[in-house]
């Protein structure tokens, strides 16, 4: 698993290091081992995955997260007080002139996202290569003889277009706000001329947590679609991702990229194979950890109740939108629907869910009419995976709390009604008919938990 360019780095040219920017000096601080540089690091998910990999290998080591602004890259390099580190947005490119040796194919990539310290002498590789490789064949798309659209410009498009140039990409664009070199078009020369385009890969921050509901552009407007990655892993599904998936299009976030490209790096740092099973272990743990376990069903079909043994299993809090609505508006539901009817309480219950829908690790337990509106199911998906509680009719009781649903005809007709919706919007369903804590299993088996 170590990049068959390990050992052959070469040199940085003179007039690289000529391109070294002006530079402030480094505010001095103990030095770091390994660890991550970049501009904004609070959301990232770096040192948990290397705390992973460490722990997997039996070779824990500290690895911390370092801000810099652009004026400090040059001045903490050559201090090189470091084994090694990776490298992310926007310094990628910025490091290249620093090292003292450079792989071929980050070379060839013209990024690199790891540097590593060997006497003194820094030393550059592109493990994000790996990473968005394996992502593709993970996700059986293969993009030979396709033709690829490629979002952004940045070091990340690099990479996406080395590797699937690598992978026999028949075609391959890259797609920006402003036309800059050969090969890229514009997002209206995208629409316009490449709407046969099987593969999209985006690149760029579009769609990242906090800005979640971005998306750059409309995978509806390609009927030739056959695969689309997203290299944005916060939400772990992003505004693209679920449009795809929507329309039945194998799509996939970047979180796997993360980890695998991470793993990569380790072996550099350490010089050590990893088994090659240790990516998708950590990638499962951070996917079950950071996802929310989101319930969805009729009213009394067990989602609180379920929910709370969930938590409790797990360790995780729990929320429950009906109840957060009870809070914030500190009136029963049945008198919400009485002084202002059932739109108020819809658009009350939304915003919660646009609350909780950028949490992660949560328990939520949603409101029977909850997914009756497209934009609850989509923001509850970014970070979540819908499990519908297929409860037997004869076991849903009427509730006088609930005012769609205090008979038992108005039982029967809201779940004949409601059935193919919940079906439709979910990610996996249970059968809930035996005991809480059977049902609580039954989704845990569900998740792979």
């Amino acid at each position: 698993m170590i990049p068959a360019d390990r050992e052959t780095p070469l040199l940085v040219t003179a007039s690289a290091k000529s391109m070294r920017p002006v530079r402030a000096p480094l505010k001095r601080s103990k030095g770091m081992e390994y660890g991550l540089i970049g501009e904004h690091l609070p959301h990232s998910f770096s040192k948990i995955i290397h705390e992973k990999i460490g722990s997997y290998t039996g070779r824990p080591y500290p690895y911390e997260l370092k801000e810099l602004g652009l004026e400090e890259v040059g001045s903490f390099l050559e201090a090189a007080d470091f084994k090694g580190i990776n490298v992310t947005i926007p310094y990628k490119q910025t490091v290249i002139p620093y090292l003292d040796g450079i792989s071929d194919q980050a070379r060839q990539i013209g990024a690199v996202n790891t540097i590593v310290n060997r006497d003194g002498k820094l030393y550059g590789y592109n493990t994000d290569y790996y990473g968005m490789r394996d992502l593709l064949l993970r996700n059986s798309i293969d993009p030979s003889g396709k033709k690829v659209l490629i979002l952004g410009t940045g070091g990340t498009s690099r990479t996406a277009h080395a590797v699937v140039s690598d992978l026999g990409a028949a075609q391959i664009f890259k797609v920006s706000r402003t036309r800059k070199e050969e090969g890229t078009v514009t997002y209206e020369e995208a629409l316009e001329s490449h709407t046969d385009a099987q593969i999209i890969i985006n690149t760029t921050p579009c769609g990242m947590f906090p800005a979640i509901d971005g998306c750059p552009l409309d995978p509806g407007h390609f009927p030739d679609l056959c695969g689309l990655i997203d290299a944005v892993y916060n939400p772990l599904r992003t505004t693209l991702v679920l449009e795809a998936q929507k329309r039945g299009i194998p799509a996939q976030g970047g979180l796997y990229m993360l980890v695998v490209q991470a793993v990569y790096a380790s072996e550099l740092f350490m010089d050590k194979k990893i088994d090659s099973g240790v990516a998708g272990r950590i990638f499962q743990e951070i996917l079950n950890s950071r996802r929310n376990i989101v319930l969805t069903g009729m009213s009394m079909s067990g989602k609180t109740t379920l929910g709370t043994v969930l938590a409790q299993k797990l360790g995780r809090r729990m929320e429950d939108t009906d109840a957060m609505i009870v809070r914030q508006e500190q009136r029963e539901i049945t008198s919400i629907f009485a002084e202002d009817g059932e739109p108020y309480f819809r658009d009350a219950e939304s915003a919660v869910i646009r609350q909780l829908a950028s949490e992660n690790g949560l328990i939520i337990s949603t409101g029977g009419g909850a997914v009756l509106r497209r934009e609850n199911v989509d923001a509850l998906k970014k970070n979540g995976y819908i499990v519908f509680l297929d409860r037997p009719l004869s076991q849903i009781l009427p509730a006088d709390d609930r005012p769609l649903a205090n008979t038992k005809e108005k039982v029967a007709a809201l779940l004949e009604k409601r059935y193919p919706i919940y079906r439709a919007v979910c990610d996996g369903s249970i059968y809930n008919d035996g005991s809480p804590e059977e049902g609580a299993e039954k989704i845990l088996a569900l998740l792979q938990v």
